[in-house]
């Protein structure tokens, strides 16, 4: 594939990745005990909350259309997102989830919004503009790879997101052990680290992703918790039973079937 077409690719994938806060948010709620553990539980003014941060009126159209395909509000509860926090989002692209993030932990809370260079080799400017819109004045910009020191000031998160990027890492050849140790460091205890991407088969390994866009759900359990993670919840919200997984999830390629892979959505906690 040439350059030019990695170029549309990318333009698609990283479009997206949040405003004011609002009601209260709702006391952290009591992770379940590993054998019981399925879908997070969402508590009532969470998902309030969350349901406000999308619905909020001078959000993109853009934005609006990816929505279906992504359940943001159903994203944001998961992660229990709540004003006041500080979060990062990894690998943001041009911003969607970055925008919804500082949306919702609003004006007493800060959002980091994180791009690599071979991101910003695409996502430069649409992210630079959504930068300067008022929604983000609660947002930082953080240029800086995924697995090489962060600035000092990114540390004491509350939550760290990584939308559909995971499987990318590995064919970008970055250092995930690395990846994943930064990120339990910047998070403070009890922290979580909200993982999204699309499901390969069982048993193919890394092996789709690439080719399909794909990472099996049980290496990346595996990978974030040689970091020191605890897997807290896993959620079903972006779970398609009638994905035959054989298709590339990359947006472009997907045509159609945009936004209807199986998509695993994990949380893991910093003891």
């Amino acid at each position: 594939m040439n350059a030019a077409s990695w170029s549309g690719i990318w333009a698609l994938i990283l479009l997206g990745c949040a405003g004011a806060g609002a009601p209260t948010p709702a006391p952290p709620a009591t992770p379940p005990p590993a054998e019981a553990r399925s879908e997070a539980p969402v508590v009532a003014d969470s998902a309030a909350h969350a349901r406000a941060v999308v619905a909020a009126a001078d959000r993109s159209q853009a934005d609006r259309a990816l929505d279906d395909g992504r359940k943001p509000a159903e994203l944001l509860a998961f992660a229990r997102v709540a004003p006041g926090q500080r979060a990062l989002d990894l690998c943001a692209g041009g911003g969607y989830t970055a925008e919804l993030l500082a949306r919702a932990v609003g004006p007493s809370g800060v959002v980091y919004g994180q791009n690599p260079k071979f991101v910003l080799g695409f996502a430069e400017k649409p992210w630079s503009e959504r930068l300067a819109t008022p929604a983000m004045k609660n947002a930082v910009r953080v240029d800086a790879e995924l697995d090489a020191p962060w600035p000092a000031e990114v540390k004491d998160l509350d939550v760290v997101t990584l939308v559909l990027f995971y499987h990318d890492t590995v064919w970008l050849g970055v250092d995930r052990a690395r990846l994943n140790q930064n990120v339990f460091a910047a998070l403070k205890p009890g922290g979580s680290y909200v993982i999204v991407d699309h499901a390969a088969k069982t048993g193919d390994g890394v092996t789709a992703v690439k080719t399909l866009h794909r990472i099996e759900e049980s290496v990346v359990k595996a990978e974030v918790a040689q970091a020191g993670f605890v897997l807290d919840s896993e959620a079903s919200f972006l779970r398609e039973p009638a994905d035959t997984k054989d298709w590339s999830g990359s947006p472009r390629e997907a045509g159609e079937k945009r936004g209807k892979s199986d998509r695993f959505v994990l949380r893991f906690k910093k003891p």
